[in-house]
C-alpha cells in the first residue's frame, strides 16, 4: 500500500496550454480518491503523471516519501486500468491476467496459483480459456481489474474503467469495485466524469475544473457544503438550481417573490445586492408534509414520473443578464436557457404530489438548506447556519437519474 503526495504539479504543453496546474493532493494510505470534474479538466492527466506516462513540468510527486517524478512507469509499482481495457485479443483470459506476473520473471506455477486466485475472486473461472472477442463488457473488464490485482501492486490507478458500459451494469460493477478495495485495501485513484461514481465510490472526491483542484472532501460533504458554484452544479443529480436573488430588508427576493430568511440564515450581503442563490431539487418540499420553511409560488412547465419520485419543472424567476453568470460560474450546459426567455428549474417530490402541466404551486423552501453564493466569484458565502448538520432522517440526498 502507498501514501501519495503531489506537491504544487503542473503540466504545461506548447503554446502555454496548462492541463493542470499547482495541484496540492494528499492520498492516505489505503484510501479510494475520485478524481471527478468534466471533459479536459485535467483529471485523466493526473493520473497519467502519477502512472509515470507523462511528467511533471514543475512540481514533485512522492509514493511513500520517495520522488517518482522522474521515474519510469515500470519501477513505481503500480498498475492501470484503462477506459479501453487495453486487452491482449490473441490471448486467453488466462493469459492476459497472468501477464504482468510473467514479464516479472514469475515462475508457471506461481503465475497459475495467481491468476485461479484473481479469477476466483472475480468470477472468472470459467472464462479462463475463452478469447476476449467471446467476453461482454463486464466481464472484459473484470479480465483488465484482474491484470492489475494479480500483480499485487502498491497502487491502483483506474481511468474511467466503467465508462463503456451500459447503465445497469455500470451500478452493479460499482458495487463490485467497492467490495474489491474493502477486500484489497489498496490504495486507489479512480478517474470519472461521472458525478454518480464520485458520490459512491469514493472516501473523499477531488472535483477539477479546467487543471485547477476546486475542492477535496467526502462526497456528502460536497454535496452538503460546497465551496463554489461550480463544485455545485456538478454534484447532485438532478443539477442545483441556481437563480440571481438580491436581498431586501431580511427577505430573499427571487423575482417579485419575497423568502423569509432569519437573521442566523441570512448571507453576508447589504441589502439591494444581488447574491446567487442555490437551491436542490430535493430540498423544494410538499407543504403538506413540511412545517414552516419559506413558501415559493411557482407554475408547473413539466411533469415527469420516476415512479416513487416526480420532477416538476417550472420557470426561473431570473432574467435572460442572469442566465450567463450562472453559466459563467457553473461552466455546465444543464443550467443554459431551456429558451431564449426562459430557464426551468426542477422540485422532486414524492409522486402523490398533485401537480400537472399549467398547474400553479405551492412549495415550501427550509432556507437552512439553501447555498449562497458570491454572483462574481462563485466562492461560497458563509452564514450562522452554514456548518455540518445531521439530516432528518426522511430528508433525502442526491437521487441519480
Amino acid at each position: 500500500m502507498a501514501v501519495i503526495e503531489l506537491d504544487q504539479v503542473s503540466k504545461h504543453y506548447v503554446a502555454g496550454r496548462s492541463a493542470v496546474s499547482s495541484i496540492d493532493l494528499t492520498v492516505d494510505d489505503g484510501e479510494f480518491m475520485v478524481l471527478v470534474g468534466p471533459s479536459g479538466c485535467g483529471k485523466s492527466t493526473l493520473l497519467r503523471l502519477l502512472a509515470g506516462l507523462e511528467q511533471p513540468t514543475a512540481g514533485t510527486i512522492r509514493i511513500d516519501g520517495v520522488d517518482v517524478s522522474r521515474l519510469p512507469p515500470a519501477e513505481r509499482d503500480v498498475a492501470m486500468v484503462f477506459q479501453n481495457y487495453a486487452i491482449y485479443p490473441h490471448m486467453s483470459v488466462r493469459r492476459n491476467i497472468g501477464y504482468g506476473l510473467r514479464v516479472r520473471g514469475g515462475s508457471k506455477r506461481e503465475v497459475a496459483q495467481r491468476v485461479d486466485e484473481v479469477a476466483a475472486m472475480l468470477g472468472l473461472s470459467d472464462l479462463l480459456n475463452r478469447r476476449p472477442s467471446s467476453l461482454s463488457g463486464g466481464q472484459l473488464q473484470r479480465v483488465a481489474m484482474g491484470r492489475a490485482i494479480a500483480r499485487h501492486p502498491q497502487l491502483y490507478l483506474m481511468d474511467e474503467p466503467l465508462s463503456n458500459l451500459d447503465a445497469k451494469l455500470r451500478v452493479s460493477m460499482r458495487a463490485e469495485l467497492e467490495e474489491l478495495h474493502t477486500r484489497l485495501g489498496v490504495t486507489t485513484v479512480y478517474v470519472t466524469h461521472d458525478q454518480v461514481e464520485a458520490m459512491t465510490l469514493g472516501g473523499r472526491a477531488a472535483v477539477l475544473r479546467e487543471g485547477v483542484l476546486q475542492q477535496v472532501d467526502a462526497p456528502q460533504r460536497l454535496y452538503d457544503e460546497p465551496a463554489d458554484a461550480f463544485v455545485a452544479a456538478f454534484i447532485g443529480s438532478p443539477p442545483i438550481n441556481f437563480a440571481i436573488g438580491r436581498m431586501r430588508e431580511g427577505a430573499l427576493m427571487l423575482g417579485d417573490q419575497a423568502l423569509d430568511v432569519p437573521d442566523a440564515a441570512r448571507p453576508p450581503v447589504p441589502d439591494g445586492e444581488s447574491v446567487l442563490v442555490g437551491i436542490r431539487p430535493e430540498d423544494l418540499r410538499d407543504p403538506r408534509t413540511v412545517a414552516g420553511g419559506a413558501r415559493l409560488e411557482v407554475e408547473c412547465a413539466v411533469r415527469q414520473n420516476l415512479g416513487a419520485d416526480v420532477l416538476l419543472f417550472f420557470p426561473s424567476p431570473s432574467s435572460g443578464d442572469d442566465y450567463e453568470i450562472i453559466q459563467r460560474l457553473t461552466a455546465s450546459e444543464a443550467h443554459s436557457a431551456t429558451r431564449a426567455d426562459r430557464q426551468l428549474l426542477c422540485a422532486r417530490i414524492a409522486t402523490q404530489f398533485p401537480a400537472r402541466a399549467g398547474d400553479r404551486l405551492e412549495l415550501v423552501v427550509p432556507v437552512e438548506r439553501l447555498h449562497f453564493f458570491d454572483p462574481d466569484t462563485g466562492t461560497r458565502l458563509r452564514s450562522g447556519l452554514d456548518v455540518s448538520h445531521p439530516r432528518a432522517d426522511n430528508d433525502r440526498g442526491p437521487i441519480h437519474v
